[in-house]
């Protein structure tokens, strides 16, 4: 049976009927055949064509799509079993320390590499994801709040480390398989490396961009597929996410303005994972907005994320993830450390402050899951005029007063 789809959709084993589109968008001298190289699936979907005809007859059809189920806010969070310690905490936030080091070293080296049209070994990037996966593992929001706390000149590489995380902890969420969970690292390490070829000028400037150089900053997703053609070793899924982590389900994205079906799971992963990262960061241009802010104004944007992958990811991060500035019933101000596992209203908060008598208090972790107290609300730090809130998480600030500072 012949069967139109996106380009998108297209993997090995498929029988490929006919490709929409003139030979020169494509380069293929054949218009029919088996799609059974990687080469060629990679050289497919970086090409001009956006939609094929395959023959299910001949070859594989297209999967049913894997979707999550319906979230609610009284879901469970998907996470670990035992709630850490004070003390593991801490000892995680250590380690993750040293993981995101390593991770901006490697990525740094890994770009350049890219950039100068040589080829990485995704062999050795595989260790860099296990690492950075064995510490969601073991403490599901170390590493993510801290690279939250990434400076303005680190960004792109920095940003990569994180999207690598979000990816990874989302597939898990989705429940994918163990393969699938490494490829997700892979992505989310590789997704903006086309920003390599784009000025720095354009990627710093503190002002707005024109018309001229916003289109060149659009053209990062093409960029980075045409790097990452250079790699034999790096998947479809990796370059298609590289590719298409700007669509939007409802087809205003870039660069091919796929619609809905259009998009894969991994490239709708990516969107998610790609935007909350890039708007709780602190940029040049703009000042990075709060987790909870971030996680509710994405949720306002009608047409731009798949709604259940979204819903996915909330379960991933929480209603009021970790670093969140936020008001409980008492009067107490604190920021969210950890999230529970029976609620995602329910989440451990360091209390440091009183909105009654506007002083600061002893600092404490309090279990909401364990007392009456419960949120009532998002703070913002700039208005309270905290400076330091992003580090009260980790018990890294010096003093109680430090805040202030």
């Amino acid at each position: 049976m012949l069967k139109c789809i996106a380009c998108s959709q297209v993997c090995l084993g498929m029988y490929l009927h006919k490709l929409d589109g003139p030979w020169i968008g494509h380069g293929f001298w054949k218009s029919s055949f088996l799609l059974d190289c990687e080469d060629d699936l990679q050289r497919l979907l970086t090409s001009q064509v956006q939609r094929v005809w395959i023959d299910t007859a001949k070859g594989c059809d297209t999967p049913p799509p894997a979707r999550p189920a319906q979230v609610t806010l009284s879901s469970p969070v998907k996470t670990r079993p035992v709630e850490p310690t004070p003390a593991e905490t801490k000892a995680e936030v250590a380690r993750a320390v040293r993981v995101c080091a390593v991770a901006k070293r490697a990525v740094v080296s890994m770009f350049s590499d890219l950039r100068m049209g040589r080829a990485v070994d995704v062999h050795h990037v595989a260790g860099l994801v296990e690492e950075i996966s064995q510490s969601m593992l073991r403490h599901p929001h170390a590493l993510l709040s801290l690279v939250r706390l990434k400076k303005a000149d680190e960004y792109t590489y920095m940003h990569s480390v994180a999207v690598s995380g979000l990816m990874i902890a989302l597939a898990r969420q989705l429940d994918l398989s163990a393969q699938l969970v490494q490829e997700a690292g892979l992505a989310g390490l590789f997704h903006d490396v086309g920003k390599m070829m784009i000025p720095e000028a354009i990627l710093n400037k503190p002002a707005g961009l024109t018309e001229v150089e916003f289109h060149t900053v659009r053209q990062h997703p093409v960029e980075g597929a045409r790097l990452l053609r250079l790699c034999p070793q790096i998947s479809a899924l990796v370059l298609d996410v590289c590719l298409h982590h700007h669509e939007k389900s409802d087809g205003s994205g870039y660069p091919s303005g796929l619609v809905q079906e259009q998009i894969s799971l991994f490239a709708q992963m990516g969107a998610v994972c790609d935007v909350y990262d890039a708007i709780t960061s602190e940029r040049p241009y703009k000042r990075g907005w709060g987790p909870a802010d971030a996680i509710r104004k994405m949720a306002e944007w009608k047409g731009h994320f798949d709604d259940q992958v979204f819903q996915a990811f909330v379960r991933c991060v929480g209603i009021y993830p970790v670093g969140a500035l936020v008001r409980l019933e008492s009067g107490r101000i604190g920021v969210v450390v950890e999230q529970s596992p029976k609620s995602l209203l329910t989440p451990r908060v360091k209390v440091f402050f009183s909105a009654r008598s506007r002083l600061p208090i002893p600092q404490v972790v309090v279990n909401l899951a364990e007392q009456s107290d419960k949120i009532v609300g998002r703070e913002n730090a700039e208005e309270w005029g905290f400076k330091h809130v992003d580090e009260l998480w980790s018990g890294l600030a010096p003093s109680k007063s430090s805040y202030f500072e």
